[in-house]
């Protein structure tokens, strides 16, 4: 395989994941799916990838203080072990049938969004989710889902808070972004743990993660330009296509 197509790769996956806070896990997962690689391997060489991807996007939203640091710890560490179950838990059965599930769930999540930024007034108010554990139950969901799926942590986690909280857009897409980071770790370390069922392409890791880090500064500075209502509505475009094309798939 080309790294330098993988890098292409990861630089769309990236400008898309870090701008919207969603799109790199399942745009990278389905590129190596159609080149024949097994659910396993491509949600390891992905989520390997996203280590330096994700510490790039989350060090570029930190410098433009797009990130809300309660909401971080309260989903990272959940989300990364949830990541580590979810990993060891596709190292051993595939998960490919539950997708449909999934993309139908988040289909119906960004059918709810988009007529909330394009019918609800900016001045309505939200019904936001006081309950502590909420967030520990998300990013737990999240974590394992990513990893389970081949990628799902931006696409649940990302239109959920947006859905449940008043927390800025631009915030919200920062903060998820800079947790994945730690989402990415934990899941590499599951993969690793069952790295004798794994037949990984390093060339496509180091692709991906090459594009990914290029792009991550750029990305980062589009997502705290956009105004609120317009990237409400574009996340809940791409959540929408990026799920129909999923389930269209199957």
């Amino acid at each position: 395989m080309n790294w330098i197509f993988f890098a292409l790769a990861g630089s769309i996956a990236q400008l898309v994941d870090g701008s919207l806070g969603m799109g790199f896990g399942l745009t990278s997962s389905t590129l190596l799916l159609t080149l024949g690689a097994s659910a396993a391997v491509a949600s390891a060489a992905v989520h390997a990838a996203e280590i330096g991807t994700t510490l790039a996007s989350g060090a570029s939203h930190w410098h433009r203080e797009n990130i809300d640091r309660d909401i971080l710890k309260r989903i990272a560490i959940p989300g990364g072990i949830g990541a580590i179950l979810g990993a060891t838990f596709l190292s051993n059965i595939d998960l490919s049938g539950g997708k449909i599930f999934i993309s139908t769930l988040l289909l119906l999540l960004g059918l709810v969004l988009l007529y909330r930024n394009i019918f609800v007034p900016t001045t309505a108010n939200i019904a936001e989710i006081t309950n502590p554990k909420y967030l520990t139950f998300l990013g737990a969901t999240g974590g394992f889902v990513d990893a389970a799926g081949g990628g799902g942590w931006g696409p649940i986690v990302t239109p959920t808070l947006l859905a449940t909280t008043q927390t800025e857009p631009r915030k919200v897409i920062g903060t998820v972004s800079a947790a994945e980071f730690v989402v990415a770790i934990c899941a590499s370390l599951g993969f690793l743990l069952n790295i004798n069922r794994l037949d990984i392409d390093w060339s496509a890791v180091g692709g991906l993660a090459l594009g990914g880090i290029l792009m991550a500064p750029i990305a980062a500075k589009l997502v705290s330009w956009m105004p609120r209502r317009q990237l409400g509505i574009v996340v809940a475009v791409a959540i929408i296509l990026l799920n129909a094309v999923r389930l269209l798939g199957f």
